[in-house]
C-alpha cells in the first residue's frame, strides 16, 4: 500500500482524517521492520518474528495458549475472632511477609505464644518467626516486657509467657494475624497457578523447538554484487555447503536458476539487489544484512557517526579490510580484469558471512569506533534460532569461516 492508501484506511477507521494522517505518515516514514518500502509501496515481511506479536496485539489472531480455568477448592472459613491462633495460620499468614512495619514485637510474641499454648524461650520464638520470614524486627531482648502490666510475662528461667493482662492485646494480635491471612489468601487467588504456568512453559518450549527444527532445515545463501545498483558480477555463498561461486552478467540466468534451491537469501539491500537481478523472491525469507541503524549521535553538539556494514564487520569480527575499495573494483571492471574482480567479490562474501554468523551466534552486532562500544540488533536472527546460550561449546563462527 502507498501512504495515501494507508491514510485513507485511517480515515475510514475513524482514527484521523486523511489529510492529517498522511501528514503524520510522511513525517515518520514507517519503513521499519516488519514493514519495508519499495519505492512508494509499503509491504509487510511475513517472516519477521515481531509481526506475529503485532498481529496478536491488534487482536487479529487468538492467543496460542488457551486460558485454562483452574478450579480451586474454596478456602477454609476463618475461625471466630476469640479463638486461639493455630500454627498453620501463622505459617500461611507470615510466609515471606514483611512484618517490619505495623507489627510490634509484642504482637509477634503474643501470636507465637498463643499458637503454641505454652511458655517459650526467646530464642525459640525468634527462630519460629525467622523460619517464616526474614523481614521482621523481633529480637531476644526481654527488658521491654518486664514492666508492670505487660501482656507478656518473663518467667524466672527467662521464658516468655502470656500474662494475666493480655486480654485486649491478645485480641488485637489475633485480629491482625487473621486480617493478614485473609489478604494472603486473596493475593494467592489472583496469582497464576504454578501448574498452569509450567504447562504453558512446556507448550511454548515445544513450539520453539519445532520452529527451530524448521529453521534449521532452510537452505541459505548470501549474495554480494558489484556495482550494487546495476550488478555486473555477483558472488553466491552457499552457507550449508560452505561454497562460493561467482557469476558475470552473462551468467545471471544460471544465477537465477540457482536461487530456486534456496529458502533464505541474505545480502546488503537484499530486495533492491534481487530486483536488479530481475528475480522475484516469492515466499522466500530475505535477510537484510545492512545496518538496521544508519547513524549514531556522538555528542550533544549533534556530531553523528554513519554506521556502515564494513564498520560492523570490523567491530564484530575484527576484519579491518572487509570489503574491496570502490576505486579498485571500478578499475577491475573497466579494464576487464574479471578474474581479480571475481576474487574480490568472493572475498567480500566471506566478510559478509562472518558478520552473518556473528549475528546468529550472539543475536546482535558490535559497533566499535573510538570511545564507542555498543551493541546493535542483528535483524536477520529469529528469536527461535539457537544462539551462544544453546551452543556454549562453540566459538564465534566469524573467527574461522571454514570457507576456502
Amino acid at each position: 500500500m502507498t501512504l495515501d492508501e494507508v491514510a485513507k484506511r485511517f480515515e475510514e477507521a475513524g482514527i484521523a482524517d486523511q489529510v492529517s494522517a498522511l501528514f503524520s505518515l510522511k513525517r515518520c516514514r514507517p519503513d521499519r521492520a516488519p514493514v519495508y518500502r519499495v519505492e512508494d509501496q509499503y509491504h509487510l515481511d511475513p517472516h519477521n518474528d515481531d509481526l506475529d506479536l503485532w498481529v496478536f496485539r491488534l487482536g487479529l489472531r487468538p492467543a496460542r495458549v488457551p486460558r485454562l480455568q483452574v478450579v480451586r477448592p474454596p478456602p477454609e472459613p476463618l475461625p471466630p475472632a476469640n479463638t486461639s491462633l493455630k500454627i498453620e495460620e501463622l505459617d500461611e499468614a507470615w510466609k515471606s511477609a514483611s512484618l517490619q512495619s505495623g507489627w510490634s514485637s509484642q504482637r509477634l510474641v503474643l501470636a507465637v505464644l498463643d499458637a503454641h499454648r505454652r511458655p517459650m524461650h526467646p530464642g525459640e520464638v525468634v527462630a519460629f518467626v525467622e523460619a517464616r520470614t526474614k523481614w521482621h524486627g523481633l529480637t531476644e531482648a526481654s527488658a521491654k516486657f518486664k514492666h508492670r502490666g505487660s501482656p507478656i510475662a518473663v518467667l524466672d528461667d527467662g521464658r516468655w509467657a502470656v500474662s494475666a493482662y493480655a486480654g485486649d492485646a491478645m485480641a488485637s494480635a489475633r485480629a491482625q494475624v487473621r486480617e493478614r491471612l485473609q489478604a494472603a489468601r486473596s493475593y494467592a487467588a489472583m496469582r497464576p497457578d504454578p501448574v498452569v504456568m509450567e504447562a504453558n512453559r512446556k507448550a511454548a518450549e515445544r513450539r520453539r523447538q519445532a520452529h527451530q527444527a524448521e529453521l534449521a532445515k532452510l537452505k541459505r545463501a548470501l549474495l554480494t554484487a558489484y556495482p550494487a545498483k546495476r550488478p555486473q558480477v555477483v558472488a553466491l555463498l552457499d552457507i550449508g555447503a560452505r561454497d562460493i561461486q561467482s557469476f558475470l552478467s552473462g551468467e545471471f540466468s544460471d544465477l537465477r536458476a540457482r536461487f530456486a534451491d534456496y529458502d533464505f537469501i541474505g545480502a546488503v539491500e537484499v530486495r533492491a539487489l534481487l530486483r536488479a537481478l530481475d528475480f522475484e523472491p516469492g515466499e522466500r525469507r530475505l535477510a537484510e544484512l545492512g545496518p538496521a541503524q544508519k547513524t549514531k549521535k556522538l555528542n550533544r553538539a549533534g556530531r553523528t557517526l554513519k554506521i556502515t556494514t564494513a564498520l560492523l564487520v570490523q567491530g564484530s569480527c575484527g576484519i579491518s579490510r572487509s570489503f574491496g575499495e570502490e576505486s579498485k573494483l571500478a578499475r577491475y571492471l573497466a579494464t576487464g580484469a574479471l578474474s581479480k574482480l571475481r576474487t574480490r567479490i568472493e572475498s567480500d562474501a566471506k566478510s559478509l558471512y562472518a558478520l552473518y554468523e556473528y549475528g546468529r551466534l550472539h543475536g546482535c552486532l558490535r559497533l566499535r569506533w573510538g570511545f564507542l562500544d555498543e551493541l546493535i540488533d542483528a535483524p536477520w536472527v529469529h528469536r527461535d534460532e539457537p544462539d551462544r546460550r544453546d551452543r556454549r561449546s562453540e566459538g564465534p563462527a566469524c573467527w574461522d569461516s571454514g570457507i576456502g
